[in-house]
């Protein structure tokens, strides 16, 4: 009973806490939209503000001086992990409050955030709509409704270290292999015959978070298995058992990963991976924005290539896709002012300007049939041919929950505390008994 109530008490100050950080930050916007001095219209953006995001916002403000203000709010990923982001923005949206009119938002919490957006297929014509990367557009819609628009585009993608691999391996034959996407049988194989080398071989993000989960959903759609189906989630299925069993034995059986990987995110996973001088990373497109130019770790970085994940032999070569998405709150009265701005996100140099500067994937598509401009950034047309190939994780309202339970159980299962079949048991059993009322 008492850890019970400490729980309790944690919760609640948790909820005092975010309240008062949306007062803070939200407060202060005037209640009209108006500067107080000018006719000026002012609109608020919220959520993590790169450096390539004030960019844009600035070279949109000098463009509409006299007309229209784009203030933002910066909630950092420094200070706010994703899921504190998702539920500062709950909160605040549940108030129906005006003061707030964009909000960043990852693609999969889409569902959950629909009913406080304003549907946008009014505001952007078929061809406009036309200009964006088909895959990123369908993380956009709830119902058929447009409900965001496509900030940038992410895909999993794996590393390599081609410098170490000529060194160590028949690298002809593994470079072919990679080109078009290795089998795990022989992934396995390399590993077992570089692991003399006392290097990492294969580094992925093995913490209770949704990096892994990524990984888990990937390997089950190599497989053609989905997570969920007729309204629940499929765990006790022999493709979730070979997807979790493939990571516990990467750790643990083959030893091929290190266990520290039951501890990292993406930025731990990138920093081991290139101090230590390992083999191949489980990543995405923005490892060599990481690192500071110049940097020792930028010069190995020179020697990295990528290509897709392994995928089980004779089984569908898959990767999972991610991004984010700008949303214009359905409380807002600056509607109008928003779209303009979300416009203005949308063309080519501001997309480019995110890509140069922070190394997040372009949704406009015309970028990728530049051939000027893929000439100096031939990576793009890797992503072009790429991107058709990948997949959205399951678009459901609950999906955090459910990610969290997941994640749980199986990094307990790399962890050898629990065994695979217990794992997905315990998750399955644990997510179909709540009242998650999953669509």
């Amino acid at each position: 009973m008492k850890i019970k109530k400490n729980k309790n008490i944690l919760y609640y100050v948790g909820g005092v806490i975010l309240i008062l950080l949306i007062v803070f930050f939200f407060i202060s916007k005037n209640d009209n939209g108006y500067n107080d001095e000018t006719s000026i219209k002012t609109i608020t953006i919220a959520g993590h503000i790169s450096k390539s995001h004030q960019i844009i916002i600035d070279k949109f403000n000098e463009s509409h001086v006299g007309e229209i203000e784009v203030k933002s709010v910066n909630l950092s990923f420094e200070k706010f992990s994703t899921d504190e982001q998702k539920e500062l923005f709950a909160r605040f949206l549940r108030s129906e409050s005006d003061k707030i009119d964009i909000f960043l938002v990852d693609q999969i919490w889409i569902p959950r955030f629909a009913k406080w957006s304003e549907p946008l297929e009014k505001y952007f014509s078929y061809s406009e709509r036309q200009n964006f990367i088909q895959a990123a557009l369908e993380a956009c819609t709830d119902e058929k409704h447009l409900v965001a628009i496509p900030l940038f585009i992410d895909i999993a993608v794996m590393y390599y270290r081609e410098d170490l691999l000529k060194r160590y391996s028949n690298y002809q034959l593994i470079e072919k292999k990679l080109n078009s996407s290795i089998s795990w049988e022989d992934f396995i194989e390399l590993g077992l015959e570089l692991n003399k080398y006392n290097k990492p071989f294969y580094t992925f993000q093995g913490k209770a978070y949704e990096g892994l989960m990524c990984s888990f959903i990937e390997l089950m759609a190599s497989q053609e298995m989905t997570l969920y189906k007729n309204e629940k989630i499929q765990l006790n299925t022999i493709e979730a058992r070979k997807a979790l069993q493939l990571l516990v034995d990467l750790v643990n059986k083959y030893k091929l990963s290190s266990e520290r990987v039951l501890e990292f995110e993406e930025n731990q996973s990138y920093d081991y991976f290139i101090k230590n001088d390992g083999f191949f990373l489980r990543g995405w497109p923005n490892l060599g924005w990481h690192f500071m130019p110049d940097s020792l770790e930028a010069i190995k970085i020179s020697n990295i290539r990528k290509t897709l994940p392994p995928h089980f032999m004779g089984k569908r070569k898959m990767s999972i896709l991610g991004g984010w998405n700008l949303m214009v709150s359905r409380f807002s009265n600056n509607k109008p002012e928003a779209i303009e701005f979300l416009k203005y996100w949308s063309e080519e140099e501001s997309q480019k300007i995110m890509y140069e500067v922070s190394g997040l994937l372009p949704t406009n598509k015309n970028i990728y049939e530049n051939s000027n401009y893929t000439k100096k950034h031939p990576e793009l047309s890797f992503y072009k041919e790429i991107i058709p190939k990948g997949f959205h994780r399951p678009f459901l309202k609950n999906y955090t929950k459910i990610s969290v339970i997941i994640t749980k159980y199986a990094n307990m299962a790399i962890a050898k505390k629990i065994s695979v079949q217990e794992a997905l048991k315990m998750a399955e059993e644990k997510i179909n008994s709540d009242l998650l009322m999953i669509r």
